[in-house]
């Protein structure tokens, strides 16, 4: 057996770096289920809700956006209280909880690349709906202008990482309840452009079901896997004793205001006046007051969006590389990284972005909870413990990295349509089924072999998860 081996440099290093390399100790878990959860919370006040409600139900009628919209809280609801659990009990990210769950530690690398890549383009698409709407309200200042101001903006609010978060979302979001409640009520004594109640609206030619709502499922498909797997940057954070009702709390709670409350706003508005783009019917609202929301709306989001991806940015380069320069030179680089997106218009290209985002994150997310919950609890196979450490685990694990590239592989090609129109829709969902089953038939073939090639000795009993 080979014992631990723990240097203290580093881990006061990762301390100061909000331990981007390295699990967060039992004795730095000291967050309350509340103020971790109003951080995740930060993501699901983003206007980019909004703007999915208000399209989907322009586009495919009310009804639908609200079935769908439904099904994606309980489906990321789920996933996402078991990831926050997973995470609660390591005190590991996704990036981290990869490496012993199922890839290895150069296999977990590259989700982490594609996760921070993911994180980039949302950060860029939330910017330019802020550029969008703060142009709308001041013409005269350049779009290139107010795009590097505002991705610049994100920088500063990061560097002081998970307690600068905290206080950011916190004092943050009364202020974002004003604004959102005035929205509402200023909308009522806007004119509507539908006469009859706003669920009702369909456009000609449109049903309830059918290929509309297929297309709804599938454009919340495209976020649905990031905002289950952005739970575990803060839910590692947790007391130990919140890690049940913080999981739960942080795995729902997110979900129901992103696509519910939010998503259900942007379907209202949409209908009510016609415009899909809430940058400009925001502004319209409230004039000045619109821009100052969108403002707070999409800070709070994109400050959350380069800290995520400055944490996987770290672990792909410490893995890859031995490139440990800390994390807040990748949050520099995540920002800056947005900026050239928005400048090259990125968001041209929104649904395939979404579409094929969609894919391979819920196949990742569903390989991780498989692992956690079947492979690991309940068949026994493989330790049940996570271990991110790289003396003692193999490079690679075929368990999560073959059911990946295997179901990803597939989802993208049906989403491409070359499986038929159902599965075009539903190519993340089916993606994520596919990498569950054959995480389950990679494990027992493999018997477990490639999780660890040494056993630590210094895993809490507390940490373990079966």
């Amino acid at each position: 057996m080979k014992s631990a081996k723990i240097n203290t440099n580093e881990i006061e290093a990762n301390a100061q770096d909000d331990y981007s390399l390295d699990k967060v100790p039992r004795d730095k878990r000291t967050m309350g289920w509340f103020s971790v959860t109003n951080i995740a919370f930060g993501i699901a006040t983003a206007i980019f809700y909004f703007q999915m409600g208000s399209v989907m139900a322009l586009q495919f009628g009310a009804m639908n956006a609200i079935i769908s919209a439904t099904y994606a809280i309980i489906v990321a609801g789920i996933l996402g209280t078991f990831i926050a659990y997973l995470s609660a009990k390591s005190g590991m990210n996704v990036n981290l909880l990869s490496r012993g769950g199922g890839f290895g530690y150069i296999g977990a690398s590259l989700t982490s690349f594609i996760y921070a890549t993911n994180f980039i383009m949302y950060c860029a698409f939330e910017g330019l709906i802020l550029v969008s709407a703060i142009h709308t309200f001041f013409p005269v200042i350049p779009e290139w202008a107010l795009i590097v101001f505002f991705g610049a903006l994100v920088i500063p609010l990061n560097w002081f990482g998970i307690k600068q978060l905290d206080k950011l979302q916190k004092w943050s979001l009364p202020i974002f309840g004003i604004f959102l409640i005035t929205a509402i009520v200023v909308s009522f004594y806007k004119p509507s452009g539908y006469e009859g109640a706003f669920w009702t609206y369909m456009p000609e030619g449109v049903e309830v079901g059918g290929k509309a709502l297929l297309m709804c499922i599938g454009m919340h498909h495209g976020i649905m896997g990031l905002t289950a797997l952005l739970a575990s940057d803060y839910a590692r954070f947790l007391k130990p004793k919140d890690t049940k009702l913080g999981s739960l709390a942080i795995g729902f709670i997110p979900q129901i205001f992103c696509f519910g409350v939010m998503g259900g706003l942007g379907i209202w508005f949409g209908v009510r006046l016609g415009d899909p783009n809430p940058g400009v019917y925001i502004v319209l609202l409230l004039g000045m007051g619109g821009a100052l929301f969108t403002l707070l709306t999409q800070l709070r989001i994109n400050v959350t969006n380069v800290y995520s991806a400055s944490l996987s940015l770290s672990n792909f380069f410490e893995n890859i590389f031995k490139f440990t320069p800390g994390r807040r030179f990748w949050v520099v680089v995540s920002g800056i990284s947005a900026i050239l997106l928005m400048l090259g218009g990125i968001v041209d290209h929104l649904d395939t972005a979404m579409t094929f985002q969609g894919v391979f994150l819920l196949a990742w997310a569903a390989i991780l909870v498989t692992d956690a919950m079947v492979v690991k609890k309940m068949l026994k196979i493989g330790p049940n413990f996570y271990e991110a450490r790289q003396e003692f685990l193999y490079k690679w694990n075929p368990v999560g990295v073959l059911s990946l590239v295997v179901a990803s592989g597939l989802g993208t090609i049906a989403a491409l349509g070359y499986m038929g129109s159902f599965l075009e829709s539903t190519a993340a969902f089916f993606s994520a089924i596919l990498a569950a089953i054959l995480t389950v038939g990679i494990a027992i073939i493999t018997k477990g072999k490639y999780y660890t090639h040494s056993m630590p000795e210094d895993i809490h009993d507390d940490d373990r998860i079966a």
